[in-house]
C-alpha cells in the first residue's frame, strides 16, 4: 500500500482513506475504512469516464448486477456511490498477496522475505483451478462477464483464491473503439486475453473460461501461455488470435 499523495480525497462518501492499493483503466482503489469501522477496497472511477452519461449508466447497472454474486470466491460488492459526481464502488478488502505476485514476486515489497514463491506446485494449482471455477461460476450465474481475469485480479487466501474486479469492466466497454477506451486503457489484459477479445468480437462466458485456463498455465510455470508483450502487444495479440498456447511444464498437458 502506497501514501495518499497530496491531490488524493481525504474522505469517500461514509469512508476514509488511508492508502492507495492501486491504479487502473477504470481509476484508482484505495483502501478505505466505514465510519463503522468497516475496511474496504474503494474503487474511485476516472474523473474523464464520469463526464460520460453512457459509461455512468452502464457503471451503474454493472454495480446493481454485481451486488447479486454470492458465493465464497469473490470480493463481495458492499457500497456505492454510482450517482456521485465522481462514482465509486466499495467491495470487501481481501487481505492477501495477488497470484501476480507470488509467483512472480512483482510488483511490491518482498514476499515471506524471498521475493517470491515461483510456480505453484500441482496440487496447490487443482486447488486454485477449483476456486476460481467457483467464482467464475457465481459471476455467471449473475449475468456477468469478467472480462479481465487475470493473476492480479486473483488474490490468494488461506482460504483459497478471492476473484476480484468482476462484473465492471463491461462499463468501459461502452466508451470503447477498437479496443481501446477513450482514455487509451485497453480492456482487458493483453496475455491474459480470449481470441475473441482480441479480435474485438462479442464476449461471452467461454472467454472467461479460456482466460482462467491461461491464469492456470501462469500459475503452473509462472509463463504467459502466449509469451510476454516484449516484442509489442500486436505481436501477442496476434499469437492469441492465430497459434496454440505453450503449455510446456503444465501438469498433464
Amino acid at each position: 500500500m502506497e501514501k495518499l499523495g497530496s491531490g488524493d480525497p481525504q474522505r469517500i462518501g461514509t469512508y476514509r482513506l488511508l492508502g492507495r492499493l492501486g491504479s487502473g483503466g477504470m481509476g484508482q482503489v484505495f483502501l478505505a475504512r466505514s465510519d463503522r469501522g468497516r475496511t474496504v477496497a474503494l474503487k474511485l472511477v476516472r474523473p474523464e469516464l464520469a463526464e460520460l452519461q453512457h459509461f455512468r449508466d452502464r457503471f451503474r447497472a454493472e454495480v446493481q448486477a454485481a451486488r447479486q454474486v454470492g458465493g465464497s470466491w469473490t470480493a463481495p460488492v458492499l457500497d456505492a456511490g454510482v450517482d456521485a459526481a465522481v462514482p465509486w464502488v466499495a467491495t470487501g478488502y481481501v487481505a492477501g498477496p495477488s497470484l501476480h505476485r507470488i509467483v512472480s514476486g512483482r510488483p511490491g515489497a518482498p514476499l515471506a522475505d524471498s521475493g517470491a514463491y515461483g510456480p505453484l506446485p500441482e496440487r496447490s494449482v487443482r486447488i486454485l483451478g477449483a476456486g476460481l471455477a467457483g467464482a467464475l461460476q457465481d459471476i455467471h450465474r449473475a449475468g456477468l462477464i469478467h472480462r479481465d481475469l487475470k493473476p492480479s485480479n486473483v488474490l490468494m487466501t488461506i482460504d483459497g483464491p478471492r476473484v476480484i474486479d468482476f462484473g465492471i469492466a463491461r462499463a468501459l466497454d461502452t466508451v470503447a473503439d477498437g479496443g481501446l477506451t477513450r482514455t487509451g486503457a485497453m480492456i482487458g489484459s493483453p496475455g491474459f486475453m480470449s481470441p475473441e477479445q482480441v479480435r474485438g468480437e462479442r464476449v461471452t462466458t467461454a472467454c472467461d473460461v479460456f482466460c482462467l485456463g491461461a491464469v492456470l498455465a501462469y500459475a503452473s510455470t509462472g509463463r504467459l501461455p502466449f509469451g510476454s508483450a516484449e516484442t509489442g502487444a500486436h505481436a501477442l495479440m496476434y499469437r492469441i488470435a492465430q497459434e496454440e498456447p505453450d503449455l510446456t511444464g503444465v501438469p498433464g498437458a
